[in-house]
């Protein structure tokens, strides 16, 4: 097969630019695999980024595909591939200077992908990697977040703020989260032991001493939680580089980053979730043919958890 269909970009811009359209099926190299895409999910402001849209060295690589964290089939393998084989089920998190998985195929590099959780679809291991990995490498390699201790997560209800609230209860923290009033439920049954509707009541009024807040909300939210830190606290946002001064200020510890591809971390979520401890949330679904409709749906009110485009009915 030469063509496949793919949702693209000829031109950089929001979600009008895409289209449904016929692409070549890319073909993997030295060290990647070809991965039939089942299920991809979306980050809304992925649209907005120049490594979307650009090589590492800035040169324009449109048309571009988005969708970058996925569960397919791998289908080929290129020379040089260890740990994966034709036929096993994948999912894995795509750098963002490549080609997304919003497509029939998508191009890998096998180092990258790990075996997706036996235990459940293709959309919903889709909806782990970026968010679920975001997550983990906030609360584990950033926070260093011990058993016993307080987690604040801001945007519990959000695409990886639910993922926050459960790793943070797997790894024996209690955990506080912020969010609207329709998610409270919900997010206490995913492990919160609190939840603050930011639409009635000033988190930084009401709690205090926390030891970490991992921060998916940004702006006002962001300024106002290093006074809920206690001294020797730990702030983690994926949003925006924090204030070194206002950190200085309360005697914390504050850091941003961005999640990369780490097949070990997906193994162990994958662990997690056949293990029953850890749950997929997927917010809503769009076929392929309806991928544009899907990156405009972040206008409409937004529901726990990741938008999913399916690539493969079947999933």
């Amino acid at each position: 097969m030469d063509t496949m269909t793919a949702l693209r970009a000829h031109t950089r811009g929001g979600p009008e630019q895409l289209v449904v359209e016929a692409a070549p099926v890319p073909r993997p190299g030295h060290g990647e695999a070809l991965v039939a895409v089942h299920a991809a999910a979306i980050t809304f402001t992925e649209l907005r980024w120049d490594e979307s849209w650009t090589t590492r060295d800035g040169t324009d690589r449109t048309p571009v595909i988005p969708s970058h964290e996925f569960a397919g089939m791998v289908a080929d393998l290129g020379p040089g591939v260890h740990g994966v084989r034709v036929g096993d089920p994948v999912y894995g998190l795509i750098d963002f200077d490549r080609d997304g998985a919003a497509a029939a195929y998508t191009v890998v590099p096998a180092d990258q992908l790990a075996h997706m959780p036996r235990s459940v679809s293709y959309v919903d291991a889709a909806a782990l990697p970026l968010a679920a990995l975001t997550a983990w490498q906030a609360l584990v390699d950033h926070a260093e977040l011990q058993a016993g201790e307080t987690l604040l997560v801001h945007g519990g209800t959000g695409g990886v703020g639910v993922y926050g609230v459960q790793l943070g209860r797997i790894l024996g923290a209690t955990v506080i989260a912020t969010g609207r009033g329709e998610g409270v439920q919900f997010v206490r049954d995913l492990g919160a032991s609190r939840f603050i509707d930011v639409s009635t009541e000033a988190f930084d009024q009401t709690i205090h001493d926390v030891d970490v807040v991992f921060d998916t909300v940004g702006g006002s939210t962001l300024d106002r939680s290093y006074g809920v830190l206690r001294a020797g606290g730990r702030l983690v946002t994926v949003v925006a580089p924090p204030s070194k001064e206002l950190a200085d200020a309360h005697g914390v510890t504050a850091m941003f980053f961005i999640v990369r591809p780490d097949r070990d971390d997906l193994d162990r979520l994958a662990g997690y979730v056949d293990a029953g401890q850890l749950k997929p949330v997927v917010a809503r679904t769009f076929h392929l043919a309806d991928g544009r409709s899907a990156y405009e749906s972040a206008s409409l009110p937004r529901r726990p958890g990741k938008t999913v485009i399916v690539v493969d009915a079947d999933s």
